[in-house]
């Protein structure tokens, strides 16, 4: 379990790129992560093993973590995949901390995203956290439409808390509820953090959310104030699930979740001069 005070802010230029249809160059990619890893993030999700095929712009990720230097950061890098094959590859860097994998409270969305069902997935994630053990390396689970799904298939709290509960009897120890279609509300988040935390307690609970510019704080507010400490963002917004929408909605801004979190008072130390200058080049990269 997380201590109180202990702020996690995960950058994820992964989420952010990994829908833009134009390819992001190679040399680009590793220098807007290079520039990232000096701010003092928690984590970096910076890839993902998966297929060409599904997700073109990722296809680099194995030659950008060649590029990337980790001297003198603080930060660990966290690559997401989707099956076996791509944690062996994440699992053998040595760079690499973290394996993230989606794991869907919607049926529908599991086959869509990983082209498995939610008890397929179980059993991959099963698999994959042993092989994180072997590796020494640390699984992450998403669970995507933690809040709700378009596609009409069950949701509520309790059906949120028996997966959680599944994973948790594997031996993973931190989850992230990402709200994929940006359905939640306020008074949802705090109301489901509020059951999960205290049944879970041994978990570091993590939120993802997708927000449109205008409501991004009452959501942050709402998970703060029922316990979670782990947050996820990409800078100005960029970003989305491509697997879930036709149209993106934009990820977390991380600028926003620094303001935050310095409005707490208990923020983690950022390098100001490294995040302006990643900012600016989130700028020219993404418009």
């Amino acid at each position: 379990m997380m201590p109180a005070d202990k702020i996690e802010l995960i950058e994820c230029p992964r989420d952010a790129m990994q829908g833009f249809e134009q390819f992001i160059p190679t040399g680009k990619k590793i220098n807007y992560l290079n520039q990232l890893l000096q701010v003092g993030f928690h984590t970096l999700d910076f890839g993902s093993y998966v297929s060409p095929s599904v997700i073109p712009q990722m296809r680099d990720t194995a030659e950008v973590l060649r590029g990337l230097d980790m001297d003198g950061s603080p930060t660990r890098l966290l690559a997401i995949v989707a099956n076996e094959r791509g944690a062996r590859e994440a699992a053998a860097e040595e760079k690499i901390t973290w394996l993230g994998f989606p794991l869907s409270v919607s049926e529908t969305f599991q086959q869509r995203n990983t082209n498995s069902s939610i008890s397929e997935s179980l059993d991959r994630v099963a698999r994959i956290q042993e092989l994180c053990l072997k590796s020494n390396k640390s699984l992450a689970i998403y669970l995507s439409m933690g809040f709700g799904n378009p596609y009409g298939d069950p949701w509520n709290p309790e059906t949120v808390l028996e997966l959680a509960e599944q994973v948790v009897s594997l031996g993973v120890k931190t989850i992230s509820l990402a709200d994929t279609v940006g359905v939640a509300t306020p008074a949802l988040i705090g109301k489901l953090y509020d059951q999960l935390i205290p049944a879970l307690p041994q978990i570091t609970w993590g939120a993802h959310f997708h927000t449109e510019t205008h409501n991004w704080k009452p959501k942050i507010e709402a998970a703060w104030q029922a316990g979670c400490r782990r947050f996820d963002g990409a800078l100005k917004g960029y970003g989305g699930c491509p697997m879930a929408a036709d149209t993106l909605l934009g990820n977390m801004a991380t600028e926003n979740l620094i303001e935050f979190v310095r409005e707490k008072g208990n923020a983690p130390a950022v390098n100001q001069p490294a995040l302006d200058q990643a900012l600016a080049t989130a700028l020219e990269i993404f418009s």
